[in-house]
């Protein structure tokens, strides 16, 4: 759940893009604060299991448990966005992960935060690069970071919601699937506040040629990764997209949660 929105901004984007933008762009910023969105919103929560759902989730033993490396690279992030990010990771049902965090901020900003807030939680690993080379680049000194027979990439300002992994394991379980992409939705600031859900198709590559939909939350089996070469910066800002449409080629199960 990416591309966090200040509901105040939005309002006066919304006053800005009447009086200067194209009529369509308007109606693009307007349609932001309007239904269906704000009525899913207030139901968001119905699409996720129950308190008591979640308790019998964390006492699920799977056959097979497959250790999930969820890989965030990070740059001069804002504290809150970090903590809710880093909170939204521990508080999953499926406890078997890691969380590979690779920065290449020029201050000790996220640093600082991990240390002050998180000296206990031993399935944080933390690298300081040497420079940031990008966000192609600094993923994969994250994934190189990584011991999880899956990778899942994060944005640093990203939150999953607290079944993800469970869901993603016991797909993996059901399955053998080896690619691995779930829907999502954006929220503002205010985390309690979803808004603009994408409810994905399955696989379908004529779609994905022209258009990424799968994007996040995407899990990646680590010799699929391997196999595929990771990351490439000469695309960066479509990196996300060149890496699925490369591994959909090569994946020999894809699943959609």
């Amino acid at each position: 759940m990416n591309q966090r929105i200040n509901k105040t901004n939005l309002k006066k984007l919304i006053s800005l893009s009447k009086r200067y933008a194209p009529v369509d762009l308007y109606y693009k910023v307007r349609e932001k604060l309007s239904a269906p969105f704000q009525e899913y919103s207030r139901t968001y929560q119905s699409y996720f299991p129950s308190v008591q759902e979640q308790d019998a989730q964390r006492r699920q033993h799977f056959s097979y448990a497959p250790l999930i490396s969820v890989v965030v690279p990070t740059y001069e992030t804002e504290e809150l966005f970090l903590r809710q990010m880093i909170d939204s990771v521990i508080a999953q049902t499926y406890e078997n992960w890691e969380l590979c965090i690779a920065d290449g901020s020029q201050s000790s900003r996220v640093e600082l935060v991990i240390k002050s807030f998180y000296p206990g939680e031993s399935r944080i690993k933390y690298k300081k690069l040497e420079k940031n080379a990008g966000i192609s680049e600094n993923t994969n000194q994250g994934i190189a970071m990584a011991a999880g027979d899956y990778i899942g990439l994060l944005d640093h300002d990203d939150l999953l919601a607290p079944s993800a992994l469970y869901e993603m394991a016991a797909r993996i379980n059901d399955t053998g699937a080896d690619m691995l992409y779930s829907d999502e939705d954006k929220i503002f600031t205010d985390v309690n506040c979803h808004t603009n859900p994408h409810f994905k198709l399955d696989f379908n590559r004529e779609l994905l040629l022209g258009n990424n939909y799968i994007c996040h939350f995407l899990v990646l089996k680590q010799e699929l990764l391997k196999q595929g070469g990771g990351l490439d910066g000469a695309y960066n800002g479509a990196q996300d997209f060149d890496l699925v449409l490369r591994l959909s080629e090569l994946a020999e199960r894809i699943e959609h949660i």
